[in-house]
């Protein structure tokens, strides 16, 4: 089996069983996500590779990191993730990347990253649940870090904290490759008991 296979196999099984534990019908999911009923119906019966960004907001309605719906190696307390096994979510032509190397469910999800930035390239995020917060380490290069429309130059050696329930985006203005650690920490979801 691929690695592709495994991952989709994995996404089928985790949010077929995430959304079983938050007590989601099809219909709340698609509504809480913003993607339809006939995508997930898709993903859960692993006969598609949605985008990052389909996955980010299924991760987000499930109150889930985006490694609990793509691990297919749940189990043990301690869990190492060798770099081979690290998930390329994101790159382009130029040669910026993203990996997000770990996440736990620990008290709400949390998240690591690893971002490498080519000059000229970024990436934004739509907002996350209300609470979430990211926290970012720049070890080489400028970050220019836009939350919600106010720009802030992050040179290496500075990290930075936010709260990512606004538009957020990362760029590199600078002339040299930027790399940078985050953290997101997205709250857990409250299932409400009906009366």
């Amino acid at each position: 089996m691929s690695d592709l296979d495994q991952l989709t196999q994995s996404l089928a099984r985790n949010l077929k069983r995430w959304r079983g534990e938050r007590g989601f019908t099809l219909d709340a999911l698609a509504a809480r996500a913003g993607v339809s009923r006939g995508m997930i119906i898709q993903i859960e019966q692993a006969r598609t590779n949605p985008s990052v960004g389909t996955t980010v907001k299924l991760a987000d309605a499930l109150g889930v990191s985006i490694t609990t719906l793509l691990d297919y190696e749940q189990g043990s307390q301690v869990r190492l993730v060798p770099e081979s096994q690290a998930v390329r979510m994101w790159s382009t032509e130029a040669g910026s990347s993203t990996t997000l190397l770990v996440g736990t469910e620990a008290r709400g999800p949390i998240e690591l990253w690893s971002w490498h930035l080519m000059p000229g390239d970024g990436s934004a995020s739509d907002p996350h649940p209300e609470g979430t917060v990211e926290l970012l380490h720049v070890t080489a290069g400028e970050l220019t870090l836009i939350v919600d429309g106010e720009v802030h130059v992050v040179p290496a050696g500075t990290s930075a904290t936010f709260e990512a329930h606004v538009p957020h985006s990362y760029r590199n203005d600078g002339s040299e490759p930027a790399d940078l650690t985050m953290a997101v920490s997205i709250p857990p979801v409250v299932r409400r008991e009906s009366k």
